[in-house]
């Protein structure tokens, strides 16, 4: 993490920047593997299985159990979903005030130094978006108990578990450009739910489909990210955590490719009338 500290006049931004990326817990923070909470690889592995199991029992059996009443359903939703969006905002603000408090160049933002560890403000956002597609598990259930199985996917079930192992990887590898990662997901994540919050609370928008877009366009933006990574690494000193880069494009790959799918079945289909 670099020395210097870039600091914001304006009162309100500087008293973010303070909470968010100043603060001590913040600035001094480190990822030690096997020591952090949740950071052994035993840790995510039984979370994984967990999910997985937990995930096909209930879908099995929660069906035949008389439905939750629906007020309660949309209750519990509208938490669930207005948590995820204020979270995913502030990692996007504590993130971007980050990068522009301790990055020395555009460079540094997609191309840490091959010696950077996960240390500092960067790192602490990367390990709270890691606890929170744990925290996203949450999604699957309200699926379930709404006894709308269909939306229960392989694309939804592998989402979840493979981008819960993508952020592992990228916090043990100190990975390059996942800042810049964090911030687009997080950005959609507050566009996707607050399209959920407000269909939870009797509001059905219209621009269902910009959600699905906006998911896609974050792919193509990844794609765009991670060869630029691939730049700054072969013309350059190299760059942090480049072998997981290729784990990085392959998930985001899949992804491309099943959503890419899924967006033509949902809504080219609908278009034709089939």
């Amino acid at each position: 993490m670099p020395a210097m500290n870039r600091t914001l006049e304006y009162p309100i931004i500087s008293t973010l920047q303070y909470w968010l990326v100043n603060h001590p817990k913040i600035l001094h923070f480190s990822w030690n593997q096997g020591q952090t909470t949740a950071s052994s690889p035993r840790f995510l592995t039984l979370t994984i299985l967990s999910y997985l199991f937990f995930t096909y029992l209930l879908s099995q059996e929660l069906p035949r159990w008389p439905p939750l009443p629906r007020r309660l359903l949309k209750s519990i939703s509208a938490i669930h979903n207005f948590t995820i969006l204020t979270l995913s905002l502030t990692m996007a603000v504590g993130c971007s005030l980050s990068i522009f408090s301790y990055s020395p160049n555009f460079s540094y933002i997609i191309c840490f130094p091959k010696s950077t560890t996960a240390t500092g403000p960067f790192f602490f956002w990367a390990y709270i978006f890691y606890l929170s597609k744990i925290l996203e598990f949450m999604d699957t259930l309200l699926i379930i108990l709404s006894n709308s199985i269909q939306r229960l996917t392989f694309l939804h079930v592998y989402h979840h578990t493979m981008v819960l192992t993508m952020c592992y990887i990228c916090l043990s590898s100190a990975q390059s450009s996942f800042p810049m990662g964090i911030i687009t997901n997080c950005m959609v994540h507050v566009f996707m739910y607050s399209y959920y919050l407000l269909t939870s609370l009797g509001i059905r928008p219209r621009w269902k489909r910009m959600v699905t877009d906006c998911q896609l366009l974050q792919f193509w933006s990844s794609f765009g990210i991670l060869a630029l990574l691939l730049y700054f690494h072969f013309t350059g000193s190299g760059c942090s955590g480049i072998w997981s880069w290729c784990f990085n494009m392959f998930f985001i790959s899949t992804l491309l490719v099943l959503f890419t799918d899924f967006h033509t079945k949902t809504y080219s289909l609908k278009t034709k009338g089939v």
